[in-house]
C-alpha cells in the first residue's frame, strides 16, 4: 500500500474530515437561508454513525497502544453519550427550526459535540498519530468507515434510533 493509500484510509483522517463535516452542519443549522431541517437529520445521522464507529471499532483498539491515554479513550465514549442526549433534545423539540426553544437546543448540542471534537483531537487523535503505525491506522480506517456506513444504511440519524441508543 502506497504512503497515498494510507493516508487517504488513516483512521484519524477519516475522523478529523467527519469533524470537519460536522462544524459545516452546524453553521447550515444556525443560518435562517439554509435547510436547516435536511441539515439537522444529515447531522443526527453523521454523529451516530461517527460516535458508535468510533467506540465500535476504533476506542477499544486504541486502548491497546502504549502512550494512548485510556482514560482519554473512556471519557470520550461519555462525551458521545453526552452529544447524542443533546441531539435527542433538539429532535423532540416540536418547534419549528429556528424558534427560541430550538435554538437553544442547538446550542446545548453545539457545546457538547464542539467541546468533545477539540477534546478528541487534542488528546485521543494525536496519541494514535504519534503512537500506531500507519498501517494500523489504515486498518482501522477500513474498519471506522465499515462500521460507519453500515449504521448509515440503517438510518441511525432517525429519532427512534436515537432514543434508543439514548435510552439504552
Amino acid at each position: 500500500m502506497t504512503a497515498d493509500e494510507q493516508e487517504n484510509q488513516d483512521v484519524v483522517a477519516m475522523i478529523l474530515k467527519d469533524h470537519r463535516r460536522m462544524e459545516d452542519l452546524f453553521r447550515r443549522m444556525r443560518s435562517v437561508e439554509a435547510d436547516r431541517a435536511g441539515a439537522l437529520a444529515t447531522f443526527s445521522a453523521l454523529l451516530i454513525a461517527h460516535g458508535e464507529a468510533e467506540e465500535a471499532e476504533v476506542y477499544s483498539a486504541l486502548k491497546r497502544f502504549k502512550n494512548v491515554d485510556d482514560d482519554e479513550v473512556e471519557h470520550g465514549a461519555e462525551e458521545h453519550a453526552e452529544g447524542n442526549e443533546a441531539l435527542l433534545a433538539l429532535l423532540e423539540v416540536s418547534e419549528e427550526e429556528g424558534s427560541d426553544t430550538w435554538d437553544a437546543r442547538l446550542e446545548d448540542l453545539s457545546k457538547a459535540v464542539s467541546h468533545h471534537l477539540d477534546e478528541e483531537e487534542r488528546t485521543i487523535l494525536n496519541g494514535a498519530r504519534e503512537n500506531v503505525p500507519a498501517e494500523r491506522r489504515a486498518e482501522l480506517g477500513r474498519a471506522f468507515l465499515r462500521e460507519r456506513e453500515r449504521q448509515l444504511a440503517a438510518d441511525c440519524g432517525s429519532i427512534e434510533n436515537v432514543r434508543a441508543i439514548v435510552r439504552g
